[in-house]
């Protein structure tokens, strides 16, 4: 699969997972380190308006990274959706920018010349940053709690 079609077929599969987990989502026009937002309707389950903005990282195995460059987007959540090439092989992990530096760290990734230069990236993630992402394997609840904390507003 090209890198266009991993980007389509990831961006679906998070919209997908989004909606079932009975959030709205927005496409922005523009890609400026925002590729969706997902947000609560007022008329759903809180009276306040919640938006986060989300960078998707799509991959068609596995692959993680992080950019400095994503330091300045205020309550971002960092998006990783793995597995495209088969969906039954298809996850997804949820970081903000925060947790997603702190697994740098304890990968020690933020010691390298990489680093240095602003960014991380491994196509193929060991055991250890498996088991650090484990805790921000998504589901539909996992979704609800990930942007009520990232929004500050109780859904």
């Amino acid at each position: 699969m090209d890198t266009q079609t991993i980007e389509i077929l990831g961006r679906n599969r998070l919209v997908n997972e989004l909606l079932v987990a009975e959030l709205e989502v927005a496409i922005p026009l523009r890609d400026r380190g925002i590729d969706l937002i997902a947000y609560v309707d007022l008329a759903a389950k809180t009276s306040k308006f919640a938006a986060v903005p989300i960078q998707m990282k799509a991959a068609s195995t596995r692959a993680f990274s992080i950019d400095t460059k994503y330091a300045k987007i205020s309550n971002l959540v960092i998006a990783y959706v793995w597995g495209l090439h088969a969906p039954e092989h298809a996850q997804s992990f949820a970081l903000t920018y925060s947790e997603a530096v702190d697994i740098a760290k304890a990968m020690k990734w933020t010691a390298t010349a990489s680093w240095t230069k602003g960014s991380y990236t491994t196509s193929a993630p060991s055991k250890k940053l498996c088991e650090l992402l484990a805790p921000f394997k998504m589901s539909p609840d996992a979704w609800r709690k990930k942007i009520s904390r990232v929004s500050q507003v109780a859904l």
